[in-house]
């Protein structure tokens, strides 16, 4: 069975699109459903710096397609503040938040990394074993949220769904074996990413999906926009991917200059 492709970027709320991607008369209000027709997939990123209320959830749900796939920046709050240490109530707290409203447009979680944070093999175990990987065991979570949470909480799901996480590291102790191993054992993905070497790549196949976060760093790619033949060999590796029966979540994060969008666009071209 060959994998799902979806293509897009993080976020869409960008004045300097304003203009250039986004046409001259379409209102801020109407840039979800815009770029939903352009892309097949959003990385949604307001949600790693605070929670985001359940009729957000549900209005991002409504503005795109019946087959658009949103992923999904896990908050900051655990990943760089809590460290991944002590971390089940805001566990509780974001699935109760309303991330389950998206129903199947839930593509996957991003659990990205302060660069800051070394491989500790007992405290990222330790965090693993309580992430949810079905809609029932993300609503039993979320019902375990804390006291602050109740009047603008969402707990329920319309089906028995997978959930899927991804990890993106920054820290070089990642590039080990035995962080693999451990990301195999728990299904959870590692995070793909092309920053001209500031981080650590890890290209390593651990469960049945890859992510991919393409950052088109100006020390590799002039400009910061990939060319055409470095969009030519992504089309190669997520096609690769696709004939391993690898679903891939592939997102352009380099916003900065206003290219997401346009190299997006040209990758599912390519596809």
């Amino acid at each position: 069975m060959t994998g799902r492709i979806v293509v897009g970027m993080a976020g869409w709320v960008y004045p300097d699109w304003r203009g250039t991607f986004y046409p001259k008369g379409v209102t801020q209000k109407n840039e979800l459903a815009y770029a939903s027709t352009h892309v097949t997939s959003i990385e949604l990123n307001g949600s790693f710096y605070s929670l985001q209320k359940p009729s957000s959830w549900v209005s991002w749900r409504d503005a795109t397609p019946d087959d658009f796939v949103f992923s999904v920046k896990a908050p900051r709050f655990i990943t760089h503040i809590r460290r991944l240490d002590d971390v089940h109530e805001p566990l509780a707290n974001f699935f109760a938040s309303g991330i389950l409203a998206l129903g199947g447009k839930l593509g996957c979680i991003l659990w990205q990394l302060p660069p800051s944070l070394e491989f500790e093999p007992y405290l990222l175990e330790r965090f693993l074993e309580q992430l949810p990987h079905g809609t029932p065991a993300a609503v039993a979570l979320a019902e375990e949220r804390s006291a602050r949470m109740h009047g603008r909480e969402h707990l329920e799901t319309d089906a028995d769904r997978p959930v899927r996480h991804a990890l993106e590291v920054r820290h070089r102790t990642f590039d080990s074996p035995e962080f693999v191993e451990l990301a195999r054992r728990y299904g959870v993905a590692i995070a793909f990413g092309d920053s001209a070497g500031k981080w650590p790549v890890i290209d390593e196949a651990t469960t049945d999906f890859r992510y991919a976060r393409l950052h088109a760093d100006e020390k590799k790619y002039p400009g910061g926009y990939y060319e055409p033949a470095d969009l030519d060999r992504w089309a190669a590796t997520v096609t690769g991917w696709a004939a391993e029966g690898l679903d891939s979540y592939v997102y352009f994060d380099n916003d900065t200059k206003v290219r997401a969008p346009i190299d997006a666009m040209s990758l599912l071209e390519r596809l």
